[in-house]
């Protein structure tokens, strides 16, 4: 299959990974859309438009094109090679957590070495990507950004990484204040098996981005080696 961009997420598996792919619709492992929860007095499918074509993911190193002279054979063996260089991350839980009119589940505890991990891939993987278009970047300048996001922005394509990075696994699109008490009940029953449970993020996923907009798993590797 052909990709137009490419990312490093952390994409949980088991319990949790299939209640995530079921809730958004989209299974990025397998590259399917399952069917979505049936939800008295609300529409699932248009609340999860949004976040579906990313899968049920936590973005570790945001989306980009490939810079001059790159390709996916060796981008496959850097992030291998990377992946040796990581310890996995150990988080006590994720907890549901309204990010401005979002939902997402948020971690819960110590997130130190979680943020310095991502940081490490962001940096490792950065001759990889394609500088920003004018066009993109004025699209992203168009949010609100502080002074350290807009420098993050110019230094690494996205503003939200590095000292301002904030991991979350993303649920929903944009939900209405009236709603929002309703899609939380929902989401509660939805992840409650899988997400107070500790996780360790032992692996890493190479995903891509195809044709069609949706993101599919190119290469998952443990941490470690």
């Amino acid at each position: 299959m052909e990709f137009e961009r490419y990312a490093i997420y952390f994409t949980p598996q088991g319990d949790l990974g299939a209640a995530g792919a079921s809730w958004l619709g989209w299974d990025i492992a397998q590259g399917h859309a399952p069917s979505q929860p049936v939800i008295a007095g609300l529409e699932i499918g248009a609340l999860t438009e949004t976040p579906r074509k990313y899968g049920f993911h936590a973005t570790i190193k945001p989306p980009f094109a490939f810079a001059s002279g790159c390709d996916l054979p060796s981008l496959r063996r850097e992030f291998a090679d990377l992946c040796t260089d990581l310890a996995p991350v150990w988080l006590n839980g994720l907890n549901l957590t309204w990010m401005g009119s979002f939902l997402a589940l948020t971690p819960l505890g110590d997130v130190t070495d979680l943020n310095a991990c991502a940081a490490h891939v962001v940096r490792t993987l950065d001759p990889f990507r394609a500088p920003l278009t004018a066009a993109d970047f004025a699209r992203r300048q168009r949010a609100r950004l502080s002074d350290r996001q807009l420098r993050n922005l110019c230094d690494w394509g996205y503003p939200h990484v590095m000292n301002s990075f904030r991991f979350h696994i993303t649920l929903t699109g944009r939900v209405p204040r009236n709603m929002r008490a309703q899609v939380e009940t929902a989401a509660t029953e939805q992840f409650a098996a899988a997400r107070s449970k500790p996780i360790v993020l032992k692996d890493l996923t190479l995903v891509g981005e195809g044709t069609d907009g949706m993101f599919r798993a190119i290469q998952t590797t443990p941490l470690g080696g």
